[in-house]
Order: C-alpha cells, then sequence, then structure tokens
C-alpha cells in the first residue's frame, strides 16, 4: 500500500488544477486588482489564490454589489479591466445589477462567477442559476466553461473583447468540475476572433462630408460624450474645438473630457444640463456628436431635439449610429482616431463669431441659480465648497439622484477620468464602493464620494474594506431624510404626494462610522462647513462627514417628461 500511495503522489505531482490555470491566465492579463466574494462554487479559485504568489490583491467585499461597483469604479478611473469573482447562484445574480450598469455605461469588466458542475447543470442543484441565461442580455460577451483546454483562450478573449470596441462587461461561468480538475495538459491560449474586429480608423470619404459641414456651419456645436472619455481622446478633442473654434456640451458621462472651466465650453447637457448648452443643441445646424448615444435623459422629446441640425455621428459602436436620432454624417471609428483625421484636415474655421457670442448671452443671462438658506446648507453650496477646498482635482463618485445632478453641475472637471457615476441605469448604492475601486485604481489620489442618504444606506457596509485596507477615502453624505429626486417629482408632478419618500429615521451616521473604526463627522450650519470639509479632506484617513442640507431643494434646469430641450422648467434669468 505505501508503493501504491508513493507511486500516486508521484504521478499527481506536477499536475495543477483548473483554478491554477485560472490564476496563471490572470497573471499574463497583467491583472493587479481582484474584487471578490468567496462560495461554495468558487473555492478552488480561492485556494488556488491562497496557494500562488501572483502578484495581485483581492479585495473582499462585504457584499457582491460592492465587489462589482468597486470593479466599475476601478475600470472607470485606470481604463483597465476590472475582475470579479463571485460564487454560484446568489453571488452570481447579486451582480447582476452592476453588470447592467457597466454594460450601459460601456465599462470593461471580466467577471467570473462559479457554477455547479457538469453533472448536475439543469438539474436546480443547490445554489444552481442560469447565469448564461441571466447575463446574455446584459453583457458583451458571456461564456461557459466545458473543457478546461479551453479555459486559458476563454480568459484572454475576455480581456480582449472587454477592453476594445465599445467597452463592456465579459461574463466566464466556470463550473465547480472544471476548476478543480487535475491536469497536466499544456495550455494554448491562441486566437481568432473572425467576427469581431472593431473598426477604429474612420472612413476619408466621411471626414470630408464632416468637414464640408463645418464649413458651411452657421451654428456648429460638439457634443462630447463618455466615448472621448474612453478613447483617451481629450487633448485633441481640445485642439479640434480651438481650432475651429467649436463650442462644446457634455454629456453627464461626458464631463471631463473637456474642461469645464475653457471658454468654449457649454456645460453639460440634458435634463438637468445648463440653459446655454440645451439650447444650442436646439438651434444648431450642425450637431457633431463625439462618442455620445442620444440617451433619452440628454435628448428629451425627440420631436425637439436638434430640429434643425444636420447631424454628425462619430461613434465606436455603429449600432448607436442613428438609433434613437437619424445621422446624415455617420462615422464609426474611435473617437481619438477621428479627430486626428479631423485635425489634420486643411479645412479652416468659418465665421461664427456671432453664434458664439450669442451663446456666450445665453451664459451669462441665464447662469445656474440657488437660493441659500439662511444659516442652513445648500446643498448646491455645499458642492462649491467642495471644489473649492479639494481645488478641483478629487476623484469624485457618486450615487444617483439629486446629489449626482449638482456634482454634475457645480464641480466643474477639468480632466478626465475623475468623474465616476451612474449614467444609464442610474443605479443607488453605486457611489461609494466605486470610490473604492477608484482609490485603489489612483491610490495616490484624493478620492471624494459624494452621495444621498438614501444611497449609502445600500452599500455602506463596504465601510469594512475602506478600514480594512486603510483607503483614505472621504465620504460626504448630502443628507436631505428624503430619496431627494423621488420627492422632487412628487412635488412637481403628483401634488405633493410624498409616498414613501421620506426618511422619519436615518442612522446617526457618525456613530456608523465610529463603528467601523472611521471617523465621523456631522455638520449642520452653513458656517461650520468650511472648517468641517478642510478637516475632512485633509484628514490622513478615510472619513464619513454627514452634511445636513436643506430637505425642499430641487435640481434646476429641468426638463419635464415628455418637453423637449428648449423647454427647461425652474430657469432664473
Amino acid at each position: 500500500m505505501k508503493v501504491e500511495a508513493k507511486q500516486e503522489m508521484e504521478s499527481t505531482k506536477n499536475l495543477v488544477t483548473g483554478a491554477d490555470v485560472l490564476i496563471d491566465a490572470l497573471v499574463k492579463a497583467e491583472v493587479d486588482t481582484i474584487f471578490g466574494y468567496p462560495g461554495g462554487a468558487v473555492l478552488p479559485i480561492y485556494d488556488a489564490i491562497y496557494r500562488s504568489n501572483a502578484p495581485f490583491e483581492h479585495v473582499l467585499s462585504r457584499h457582491e454589489q460592492g465587489s462589482i461597483h468597486a470593479a466599475e469604479g476601478y475600470a472607470r478611473v485606470t481604463g483597465k479591466p476590472g475582475v470579479v469573482i463571485a460564487t454560484s447562484g446568489p453571488g452570481a445574480t447579486n451582480l447582476v445589477t452592476g453588470i447592467t450598469d457597466a454594460m450601459m455605461d460601456s465599462l470593461p469588466l471580466v467577471i467570473f462567477t462559479g457554477q455547479v458542475a457538469n453533472s448536475v447543470i439543469g438539474t436546480d442543484a443547490f445554489q444552481e442559476a442560469d447565469v448564461m441565461g441571466i447575463t446574455t442580455p446584459i453583457t458583451k460577451y458571456n461564456y461557459q466553461v466545458t473543457d478546461l483546454l479551453e479555459l486559458p483562450k476563454i480568459v484572454k478573449e475576455a480581456f480582449h473583447i472587454a477592453s476594445t470596441g465599445r467597452p463592456g462587461p465579459v461574463v466566464v461561468d466556470i463550473p465547480k468540475n472544471i476548476s478543480s480538475q487535475l491536469s497536466d495538459a499544456v495550455y494554448d491560449d491562441h486566437f481568432v476572433l473572425p467576427g469581431y474586429q472593431p473598426n477604429k480608423k474612420p472612413n476619408p470619404l466621411q471626414i470630408t462630408k464632416l468637414t464640408e459641414a463645418l464649413s458651411k456651419a452657421k451654428r456648429p456645436l460638439i457634443l462630447a460624450g463618455a466615448g472621448v472619455v474612453f478613447a483617451k481622446a481629450s487633448e485633441p478633442l481640445i485642439a479640434f474645438a480651438e481650432k475651429f473654434k467649436l463650442p462644446v456640451a457634455n454629456t453627464l458621462l461626458g464631463l471631463g473630457s473637456f474642461p469645464g472651466s475653457h471658454e468654449l465650453s457649454l456645460g453639460m447637457a440634458g435634463m438637468h444640463g445648463t440653459y446655454a448648452a440645451n439650447m444650442a443643441i436646439y438651434e444648431c445646424d450642425l450637431l457633431i456628436n463625439i462618442g455620445a448615444r442620444f440617451d433619452d435623459r440628454l435628448t428629451g422629446n425627440l420631436n425637439h431635439f436638434a430640429p434643425v441640425a444636420k447631424v454628425a455621428h462619430i461613434d465606436i459602436d455603429p449600432a448607436e449610429i442613428g438609433k434613437n436620432v437619424s445621422t446624415e454624417i455617420p462615422v464609426v471609428a474611435d473617437a481619438k482616431e477621428a479627430l486626428q483625421a479631423l485635425l489634420q484636415t486643411s479645412a479652416e474655421p468659418g465665421d461664427q463669431v456671432s453664434w458664439r457670442d450669442h451663446l456666450a448671452t445665453y451664459q451669462r443671462e441665464y447662469p445656474l441659480w440657488y437660493d441659500r438658506s439662511e444659516g442652513f446648507i445648500s446643498p448646491q453650496w455645499l458642492i462649491e465648497q467642495v471644489h473649492q477646498l479639494s481645488n478641483g482635482e478629487a476623484i469624485v463618485t457618486t450615487d444617483v439622484g439629486q446629489h449626482q445632478m449638482w456634482a454634475a453641475q457645480y464641480y466643474p472637471f477639468e480632466k478626465p477620468n475623475r468623474w465616476v457615476t451612474s449614467g444609464g441605469l442610474g443605479t443607488m448604492g453605486f457611489g461609494f464602493p466605486a470610490a473604492i475601486g477608484a482609490q485603489l485604481g489612483a491610490p495616490e489620489e484624493l478620492v471624494v464620494s459624494i452621495v444621498g442618504d438614501g444611497g449609502f444606506q445600500m452599500t455602506f457596509q463596504e465601510l469594512s474594506v475602506v478600514k480594512e485596507k486603510r483607503l483614505p477615502v472621504k465620504v460626504i453624505i448630502v443628507n436631505n431624510q428624503a430619496l431627494g429626486m423621488v420627492r422632487q417629482w412628487q412635488e412637481s408632478f403628483y401634488e405633493k404626494r410624498y409616498s414613501e419618500s421620506l426618511f422619519m429615521e436615518n442612522p446617526d451616521f457618525v456613530k456608523l462610522s465610529d463603528s467601523y473604526g472611521i471617523r465621523g463627522m456631522r455638520v449642520e450650519k452653513e458656517k461650520d462647513v468650511p472648517q468641517v470639509l478642510q478637516e475632512a479632506l485633509t484628514y490622513d484617513g478615510p472619513v464619513v462627514v454627514d452634511c445636513r442640507v436643506v430637505q425642499e431643494t430641487s435640481v434646476y434646469p429641468m426638463i419635464a417628461p415628455g418637453k423637449g430641450i428648449h423647454e427647461m422648467i425652474g430657469v432664473r434669468k
């Protein structure tokens, strides 16, 4: 028996598990950070992580939602794919919101889900969920591994697909028998994807058409979206706008792609955009969309969106061009490649001085505004104080709602990759875990998470991660004791019937922070805000600041549902 046992040991000592193969593939993909939560179906993977000396950091979230949103924040700031591991069944389904969020906002993620063994798939086994069926509509692509020999190739493909073309999430579902399987095979990760060849370079003919349209336009306008950020195209965008003296409006997710303080910047367009930006879209005769998808929160009623404009649309995803807005000049290309091609043309700027003067008048006569409440904290003023005291250089993450819009309006961004928010899906609970990912991705930067009291309560358990990893994230709670945007809509459109939108009981956020070993602060009066914020922002460690703001404040301007982009309410001259 001893001889047999020795022979068995000799025969297995050179074998590796499927999980070891996965870890090796992640190392080859140059992964430096993984966000995850263990469970039965991924125990072989976590055992491989424990046994390996892989040069990546694993971040143990306190809920899978924390993992996926942290990975989104990491991806948004670094441009690299965020990597997530979750177990089968509820572990995987807890990721669904974040996967959808990443899909809507074009964030590169690679998600590894555990799965029950191949032999029991389809039998309603313990913690089984149809991950392929669930995630097919919300991913750029997904895989279920059925052969260990295919795993390295699949992993390499997943990172390639997630990070090229229009970025997006890719799910790799790994049955437990695959991750625990022993093998001594030599693995090949070479892949060929003939059906997936994103087009980065623009068609020269379309570039010529765009420059010809530009030379004839009297009222041209650039609309810059997140595609500019993803393509690292901010510098050529600035050069293009300056060369042709073109005013620039940004989408919510495009903020930072063009400096907010630039003389050609009109600010954010859309439902809560500036009067100047929205009226520029309504009145322009040439709209050059670069990397934006014409979503409904931008356009309002499509019958009134850029009604007299010739539309040019530069986008790496051909499915977006013409989807919502008729497009005369489609340019399927990477934003940076297209802008560089436009800069290389011999076209000259037209005479549009009167157009720029006209828009400057709008900016001067119809600026953003808010009322200061005597002694109390106006939320817009609070955001301005955060901007001033951080020198406008922070990476800012937000949840979704009023505070998000105030941050977009009153914290001008000068650089890309400093604005991290949930756009298309509008996910509450996003902001705080996203700040964790952002801080890990940019450890030397000041990261400020501006959240509402509602959204923060959805994911505040991730305070444990902040404490454990000693992350100096600064959390600013814009606490109006309400679901602010819901309350605003009920005030405006439901005759002030505040159905379940006001919080009768909130926790003591200072004591809550203290219970996690994190410094908590509270400020209730305007006069105390500058000192408290200064202390928080310069504190060597994480801080949670509970800022009690006026509850009845609304976000303006606003385009009401069904109205055109020029039909804003709450505009004040």
